[in-house]
């Protein structure tokens, strides 16, 4: 994406890069997804060494970001690992960084916070509830009993959870939402890995019964804590949207590269006017998709009036627009692309999976509409 990147981000993009061909390129994706695991906790702490987990956390935690805008910063890194299916848990590590730094206590963020940004201890994020309801308050509710909150109830699409050391969680309360961060050892926290359709990734469900915490658990203050939730909302969003367009980017790279070498009845077959029609309408996909995240970057990044409307925008169009995108390259790959050995079918089930992920399309127009009174 064009973010007219300062010399300090043209930097942290092609190290980024860099280290994704030398670590994880898509050969140890593959490997990784073919044993049934996500990224291991050494590839966690070397990315956490380039600042992909700092962004967020104050520089007297160890953190810090490499030009001071860090939601540009991260979705420089988020675009980059789209392009290569990174694994881990990079977006909901970056959010629960955000949260932990704005509304943590003291001994959770003192705790927390130099861990996450060297990648030494794992955090999730767990917002919808087992159906995919991604409203705060769906799935968990937690309960205020003698100065105890006692969570009950099951979170699902959670990432990475089985790996995790922390979950930070959204509850409903009487007074709100609420939000926690639970260690998974707690008594009465479970978790299960599910089956998905992304091979790249690991996605859970957790269960909580009946799990007791202190007040210092609490994220956000004991008041409704909606405001926060929201903010992090936000910064998922354009995350997901910018991995979602560097896997877009990528995948249609890799077919106008076919389209120009693939030779049919002795042309290549991206001079046919059947396959040119399909490759334009699928650029216009991308350019319109880079657009729009852009535009939902800046404005979460200035933290403008608009930026939760203009989020939920652009996961809108670029979770549509990736699905379709990765269709119509199915079309020029032909029978090749619907091989195990291509890759074709992993960018397929990321950007469907990312699509789902934090509100697919309908959830977010239907969020819009709503918050016009519609």
């Amino acid at each position: 994406m064009d973010l007219r990147l300062t010399d300090d981000q043209v930097l942290l993009r092609d190290t980024t890069a860099r280290f994704i061909r030398e670590s994880c390129d898509l050969v140890k994706v593959r490997d990784l997804s073919g044993e049934g695991r996500s990224a291991d906790p050494a590839y966690l702490r070397q990315s956490a060494e380039i600042g992909w987990l700092a962004n967020f956390v104050p520089e007297e935690f160890g953190g810090g970001s490499v030009s001071g805008d860090a939601v540009l910063d991260a979705v420089i890194i988020a675009e980059e690992r789209g392009r290569a299916l990174q694994p881990g848990p990079f977006v909901p590590m970056n959010v629960a960084a955000y949260a932990l730094a704005g509304g943590g206590s003291d001994d959770r963020r003192a705790q927390l916070l130099p861990l996450l940004a060297t990648g030494e201890t794992i955090v999730t994020w767990a917002l919808a509830d087992k159906l995919g309801d991604w409203r705060p308050e769906s799935g968990v509710r937690a309960t205020l009993a003698g100065g105890t909150y006692v969570l009950s109830g099951t979170k699902g699409l959670v990432q990475d959870a089985d790996i995790a050391d922390w979950i930070l969680v959204t509850a409903a309360s009487d007074g709100g939402v609420l939000q926690f961060v639970v260690s998974t050892d707690a008594p009465g926290l479970s978790v299960r890995a599910l089956d998905g359709l992304d091979l790249t990734r690991r996605l859970c469900e957790v269960q909580f019964d009946g799990v007791e915490l202190p007040p210092a658990a609490l994220v956000g203050g004991a008041e409704d804590a909606s405001g926060l939730i929201d903010r992090q909302l936000q910064l998922a969003l354009v995350l997901t949207v910018a991995e979602s367009v560097g896997a877009m980017d990528e995948l249609f790279r890799m077919t106008l590269e076919y389209a120009k070498a693939r030779v049919a009845f002795g042309r290549s077959i991206g001079s046919f006017q059947a396959i040119k029609h399909l490759l334009a309408d699928t650029s216009f996909l991308l350019e319109g998709s880079k657009a729009v995240a852009i535009a939902a970057a800046r404005s979460v990044q200035a933290a403008r009036a608009n930026s939760s409307e203009l989020s939920g925008i652009a996961k809108a169009f670029v979770g549509e627009s990736g699905i379709t995108l990765a269709q119509n390259c199915f079309q020029v790959f032909g029978g090749i692309g619907f091989t195990w050995e291509h890759d074709q079918h992993l960018f397929l089930r990321r950007l469907t999976t990312d699509a789902a992920l934090y509100g697919d399309a309908s959830w977010h127009r239907e969020r819009l509409c709503a918050s016009r009174g519609l």
